[in-house]
C-alpha cells in the first residue's frame, strides 16, 4: 500500500548584512497597520451618527439641537415653530415627565416614556434619514417619530377618568369637605376655610394638563381645596390611542382623604368671632406651625399691622442692645423725627419702663427706638419674624417691609417701627409673630396638614423672646389688651391701631375754634388688630385678630380673640 508524502517546498532566506537598520520601519508599519484597524473600528456611518444625535437631543429635552439635525427637506417642508408644537402637544397628551433613549442599533433607537398617568411607556424609533447641503445625513422628519410605532396620518389622543375626589377632615375627623358636593359636617364656619372648587383659570391650565387633568375639570380653587388639590384630584387614569389604535390604559387612582390641622371648635369661634365684619382671623400653634383656624381674610389682603409690630421692633432693640431692659423714658404725648411730630393713639401720655411703654403702646418711645436701630436691622428682623417670605400655603399672601434702602429716613424708619409706613401683614403672619415668641424665638413655617413636617427657624434670641413674653403679659394684665383676658388662663398679647391715613399730628383748620367744632375721632380711619398667645407657661395657641376700619385694637380686636381662645380653653 502506497503513502502520499507531502511534499515540502523550502526557499533560502535573503541574508541581511544589518537587521537593525530596518527596525524603525517594522514599528512604523505595526503603529500605522494598528491606528488604521482603530479607526476602521471606530467608524460610525453618517446616517446612524444623526440618529444617535436626535436621540440624545430628545432625552435632554433640546429641540433646538433636535430641528438642526433635520434633513434640508424635512426644514424646507416643517417650520420650527410647527416642530415645536408637534412635540409640546405629544408631551401634553402623553402626560410626558421624561425621555429616556437606549443605545441605537444603526438609526434604530430604544425609547422609554416615563409619564404621568400611562406609566413608562416603551418601543422602538425608527429614524429615517436624507441629505444635508453642508454634507452629512440628516433626520427626514415627520409628525409621526413623536412617538414610538406612530404611524402616517395617526395623531396620539387621550381620553381621562378622573376618580372621585377625595375627602378634607379636621384634625378631629369631622369631615370639612366630602363626595361630589362637597358637603360638611361644620356648615357654615367651615365653608370658609374648606373653599371651593370648580374650572381652572387660565394661569394654571398648562400645570394641571401636565398631571393630566382635562380642560374644564373641577379643581380647587380657593382654601384647602386648593391647598391640597393633587392630592385630593388622585391621579387620572384612561385610554392613550394613536388613531384608533390603543396604546395604553390605565385606571384611575382616588386620592387619599387628607386630615387637615383645622380644629373645628377654633373655627367656629372664630367664624362667630368675626361676626361678618371685614377682617381676618387666624390660629396657630406655636409649637410646629399647625394653622388651627382662618377665618375671613386672614391670609389673603395684607394691611398696615400697627403697634402689633412692636413685638419685632422690641426683639430687634433688645438683640442689638438699642437701649436696656431697665431704660425709662418720659412721659409724652408725641414725638418730633425729622421735624415731624408723631402722635400716641388718642394722644395719650405714656412712657416710664420699657415694659409700661410697650404694655401702653407708646409710639413715643418706639418710633425712636426705631430709628435708632435703623432700616437695615429693622428690616432683618423682620425677616427673621417671616416677613417678606412666601408663607408656603396656597392663596396666602407674603407680609412685606420695603428694603431698607427703600424706606428713607428716619422719620420713614421709625413710622415702620410701629407699623406704620408701608408694612403690611396679614393675620396669619401676626399671629405667627406671636407664636414665635411664644416658642422661646423659634419660627414654625405654618402648615395646614397635621402633623406635617416643617421648617423651623431661630428668629430671635431665646432671652430675648422671654423678655418679650413677660411684656406681653403685662399688656393683658396692665396696658391695652384687658378685654382679651379668660378666667383661669394667663394671656399674653399685644394690641394695634394701625392708623390708615397718618399718625402725623395735624392742626385744625383755623375756623374751629370752639371745641364743640373739633372732627370726632373716626373709627373707619383705623384698622383694629390683636395679637396673643396662651397659655403663659406652655403656649398651646396663638392667635391674631384684624378687624378693618374698626376702632382700636383694644376696644374692638381684643374681645375678638378672648372669643377664640376662650373657645381654646373652654
Amino acid at each position: 500500500m502506497s503513502r502520499r508524502v507531502p511534499l515540502t517546498l523550502t526557499r533560502s532566506a535573503p541574508r541581511i548584512a544589518n537587521p537593525r537598520r530596518f527596525a524603525p520601519l517594522a514599528v512604523t508599519a505595526g503603529v500605522a497597520l494598528f491606528a488604521g484597524t482603530v479607526i476602521g473600528a471606530r467608524h460610525v456611518p453618517a446616517q446612524d451618527r444623526a440618529a444617535e444625535a436626535f436621540a440624545a437631543a430628545w432625552q435632554r429635552g433640546d429641540r433646538g439641537a433636535m430641528y438642526a439635525l433635520l434633513s434640508d427637506k424635512a426644514r424646507e417642508r416643517t417650520p420650527r415653530r410647527s416642530f415645536d408644537r408637534a412635540y409640546a402637544q405629544a408631551a401634553e397628551t402623553l402626560t410626558l415627565q421624561k425621555v429616556r433613549v437606549g443605545r441605537p442599533h444603526g438609526t434604530t433607537v430604544p425609547v422609554a416614556l416615563d409619564t404621568r398617568v400611562f406609566g413608562t411607556l416603551r418601543g422602538e424609533l425608527v429614524l429615517p434619514t436624507g441629505d444635508r447641503e453642508e454634507g452629512g445625513a440628516g433626520i427626514e422628519w415627520s409628525s409621526s417619530l413623536v412617538y414610538p410605532g406612530l404611524r402616517r396620518g395617526e395623531d396620539l389622543r387621550r381620553e381621562t377618568t378622573l376618580p372621585p375626589r377625595a375627602s378634607i377632615q379636621a384634625r378631629d375627623g369631622t369631615y370639612l369637605a366630602k363626595g361630589p358636593d362637597r358637603l360638611s359636617d361644620l356648615q357654615p364656619p367651615a365653608s370658609e376655610i374648606a373653599g371651593t372648587i370648580g374650572p381652572a383659570p387660565p394661569e394654571r391650565a398648562k400645570a394641571l394638563q401636565a398631571r393630566g387633568v382635562p380642560e374644564g375639570a373641577a379643581v380647587g380653587l380657593t382654601g384647602l381645596e386648593r391647598e391640597f388639590d393633587e392630592r385630593l384630584t388622585g391621579t387620572p387614569g384612561g385610554v392613550l390611542y394613536a388613531g384608533e389604535r390603543v396604546l395604553a390604559r390605565k385606571r384611575a387612582v382616588p386620592g387619599k382623604t387628607v386630615r387637615t390641622s383645622i380644629d373645628p371648635k377654633l373655627q367656629k369661634a372664630a367664624f362667630q368671632a368675626l361676626d361678618g365684619r371685614y377682617g381676618g382671623i387666624a390660629a396657630v400653634d406655636p409649637r410646629n406651625g399647625e394653622v388651627l383656624a382662618l377665618a375671613g381674610i386672614a391670609q389673603s389682603a395684607p394691611q398696615p399691622p400697627g403697634s402689633t409690630f412692636k413685638i419685632v421692633t422690641l426683639a430687634g432693640v433688645l438683640a442689638h442692645k438699642v437701649t436696656k431692659r431697665t431704660a425709662t423714658f418720659p412721659y409724652e404725648t408725641s414725638t418730633t423725627i425729622e421735624g415731624v411730630e408723631l402722635q400716641n393713639a388718642n394722644g395719650e401720655s405714656c412712657g416710664g419702663s420699657l415694659r409700661l411703654s410697650f404694655a401702653h403702646s407708646c409710639n413715643s418711645v418706639f418710633a425712636p427706638l426705631g430709628a435708632k436701630l435703623g432700616a437695615d436691622k429693622l428690616v432683618a428682623t423682620a425677616e427673621k419674624f417671616g416677613f417678606n417670605e412666601d408663607p408656603g400655603l396656597a392663596g396666602a399672601a407674603r407680609s412685606t417691609i420695603p428694603a431698607a434702602g427703600e424706606i428713607g429716613d428716619d422719620l420713614a424708619v421709625g413710622s415702620s417701627a410701629i407699623g406704620q409706613g408701608k408694612v403690611l401683614a396679614t393675620p396669619l403672619q401676626m399671629a405667627l409673630v406671636a407664636a414665635t415668641v411664644a416658642n422661646d424665638g423659634v419660627r414654625s413655617r405654618p402648615t395646614l396638614l397635621k402633623g406635617g413636617d416643617t421648617k423651623r427657624v431661630r428668629a430671635t434670641p431665646a432671652s430675648v423672646a422671654r423678655t418679650i413674653k413677660s411684656y406681653m403679659r403685662t399688656v393683658v394684665t396692665d396696658g391695652t389688651g384687658g378685654l382679651a383676658a379668660v378666667p383661669g388662663v394667663k394671656v399674653s398679647g399685644k394690641t394695634g391701631t394701625a392708623e390708615l391715613r397718618t399718625t402725623v399730628k395735624e392742626e385744625p383748620p383755623p375756623e374751629m375754634t370752639d371745641p364743640q367744632d373739633q372732627p370726632e375721632d373716626d373709627p373707619t380711619d383705623t384698622d383694629a388688630w390683636f395679637t396673643a398667645f396662651a397659655p403663659y407657661g406652655k403656649p398651646k395657641i396663638a392667635v391674631a385678630v384684624m378687624l378693618v376700619g374698626q376702632g382700636t385694637g383694644g376696644g374692638t380686636a381684643a374681645p375678638a380673640a378672648g372669643t377664640v381662645l376662650r373657645a381654646a380653653f373652654g
